[in-house]
């Protein structure tokens, strides 16, 4: 029968506290990255793509009412013009 020595055991924990004191500071350090770059963002006065997006879906719609209101324009002209 073969016994683990100390040694290896302390090596195999000391390796896993290791590893999660890596993944710690990996995570830490991606949120000041995102934190940094958001308030870099807004010193520019970029927009956000949810702000983006709802301002391309109101013009969208405008596009579409206008669309609309042509058609109806055309109609009335066309029933308006004297034969």
């Amino acid at each position: 029968m073969q016994t683990r020595s100390k040694f290896f055991d302390d090596m195999s924990q000391l390796m896993t506290n290791a590893m999660g004191v890596a993944q710690g500071a990996k995570d830490e350090a991606e949120t000041a990255f995102n934190s940094m770059v958001d308030r870099w963002l807004a010193d520019r006065d970029f927009v956000t793509r949810e702000e983006f997006d709802a301002v391309r879906a109101m013009a969208q719609k405008a596009r579409e009412e206008n669309e609309a209101l042509k058609a109806r324009l055309d109609a009335l002209e066309a029933a308006a013009k004297p034969e």
